[in-house]
């Protein structure tokens, strides 16, 4: 099973990856499309060099520039996120990846600010200085590579070793065994949404952007997990409902706004971004986060309600297939005995204690194996062969009785339910066989990979009316429609067939 569990988790992981790729490599090529078509049809910006007086050219200061940035970034991505960092994460090669890091951000770097020169060549004349201008480049383009890069790094080694991470926290595995995964995809989500800002920064998008989304979105889940797995199933236990649950989480809101702005305070100095952030982590908390957290915990506790109430009844199925079970057993054991008195009347020792041994075996696989769930088709075989050679004892006096059994020898390792095919052969003996009639039955069973074909065959003869059995169905053939039907839903077909001189039955079966 652990083998299985990590083929499992590493096929995931595949898959994860591979979608990882094509996501960046189609916003890669879209980002192409883009510099193409502003190539095409826009000016790519060259109202600043005019408004500037200096002179432009759209391949060498907007097309090529902007395809070595795009592509810098495009490859690095893919560098950390498939290459470095899981290896790093696993303790591999890290001296090696480390250096290769610093050394694809450096390289970076420096061709970020190569190409900052050529498309922000109008902002040069505003310089004294030639080495000032330069500085700023590479201030700006250090800055911005340095965060991206950072985040890059941070997301991949998030992505390898999270849940590991996680896991560690023996608190969180105490408190709810799903809460881990589901933190683990709701802070890749959170990452993910910081790579895509941080990418689109450079096309303009303001710094602000970046920081309202660094502290609203981690506030906001930090609420929600907090009322879905403390808060509400709290205020649930105490039968308080929505209007008690809302009203607490705007004072909790007003509470967590008063620390934020606390923390905030020294950073108020740049600009209007930080009561900004307030006032829309505010908003969120109270109109998207408190209802969907309440959404959400409902329709876990209804799923969890029907998941309880499915269990139930297989709890049900289960009782009534070991129901089914405990009725074949006794029913075939009185058979048996009676089988063994008429052959002792006959004669006193080898026959007798050849079926006393037979029956012996047959006892100890019902008392150990019958118990379990899926038992060897070998040993199934083998318990309905001592059960025909009991019958035969009993009927190999009468010339007019003919067995006939075809029965593969079983060198495979399929597996089955217990007592599933002797209900079948022992129906056929129970109201095929006469001794005072000519009668037959025919048994055919045989494999092929992992199918089972199994056929039974008898006569048909008039009872008597004085025999017990006649007005009597038996309980066999039920139960084992009732076990097929439970234990092999898909996976069989049975036909029964029924003529004025004969009684058939067909039985394939999908075994594991």
């Amino acid at each position: 099973m652990e083998i299985l569990s990590g083929h499992s988790t590493a096929i995931k992981s595949r898959n994860i990856n591979q979608l990882e790729f094509w996501i960046s490599t189609t916003l890669f090529i879209l980002a192409l499309i883009s510099i193409c078509t502003q190539t095409t049809y826009g000016s790519g910006g060259s109202y600043r060099f005019s408004e500037s007086s200096v002179e432009y050219s759209i391949m060498a200061n907007f097309f090529l520039p902007e395809i070595f940035k795009i592509s810098i970034i495009y490859f690095s991505f893919l560098l950390f996120n498939f290459v470095s960092m899981p290896q790093l994460a696993k303790g591999r090669n890290v001296t090696m990846n480390l250096i290769m890091t610093v050394a694809v951000t450096a390289f970076s770097i420096i061709t970020w600010m190569v190409a900052n020169t050529y498309t922000q060549a109008y902002r040069i004349v505003e310089f004294d200085d030639i080495d000032k201008a330069y500085d700023m480049f590479f201030g700006e383009a250090f800055t911005y590579i340095f965060f991206l890069y950072l985040l890059f790094n941070t997301y991949a080694y998030f992505n390898e070793g999270g849940m590991a991470l996680f896991n560690r926290i023996n608190f969180l595995k105490r408190y709810n065994k799903n809460i881990i995964s589901e933190i683990f995809v709701t802070t890749k989500i959170w990452l993910i949404s910081l790579l895509v800002f941080a990418a689109v920064i450079s096309l303009k998008i303001d710094y602000e952007i970046l920081i309202v989304w660094l502290l609203v979105p981690p506030v906001n889940i930090f609420f929600a997990f907090c009322a879905i797995y403390y808060i509400i199933p709290n205020l649930r236990k105490n039968f308080k409902g929505f209007g008690r649950y809302f009203w607490g989480n705007v004072g909790l809101t007003i509470i967590i706004s008063i620390l934020l702005l606390i923390i905030l305070i020294p950073f108020m100095r740049n600009g209007e971004v930080i009561p900004v952030t307030l006032v829309l982590n505010i908003i969120c908390l109270i109109c998207i986060t408190t209802p969907s957290a309440w959404y959400i915990y409902k329709h876990k506790f209804e799923k969890l309600s029907e998941i309880q109430m499915l269990k139930t009844e297989l709890g049900k199925s289960d009782a009534n297939l070991n129901f089914l079970k405990s009725q074949i057993n006794p029913h075939f054991l009185f058979n048996a005995l009676n089988t063994l008195y008429g052959t002792a009347l006959q004669e006193n020792a080898e026959r007798t204690g050849e079926g006393i041994q037979k029956l012996g075996d047959m006892m100890r696989f019902m008392l150990h194996e019958n118990t379990q769930d899926k038992i060897s088709l070998t040993r199934e075989v083998e318990y309905l062969n001592n059960y025909i050679d009991l019958q035969k004892l009993r009927t190999s006096r009468s010339a007019d009785i003919r067995i006939d059994t075809h029965i593969e020898e079983q060198l495979n390792n399929l597996q089955i339910t217990p007592m599933l095919l002797i209900p079948f052969i022992e129906n056929a003996f129970k109201h095929g066989i006469s001794l005072q009639q000519p009668s037959y039955i025919k048994i055919t069973l045989q494999t092929k990979e992992s199918t089972l074909y199994f056929d039974v065959s008898n006569s048909i003869y008039i009872k008597a009316d004085h025999d017990p059995e006649k007005l009597k169905s038996g309980i066999g053939l039920e139960n084992v429609k009732q076990r097929l039907s439970l234990l092999y839903y898909g996976k069989h077909e049975l036909i029964i067939r029924e003529s004025a001189n004969e009684f058939f039955v067909h039985l394939t079966l999908q075994l594991d």
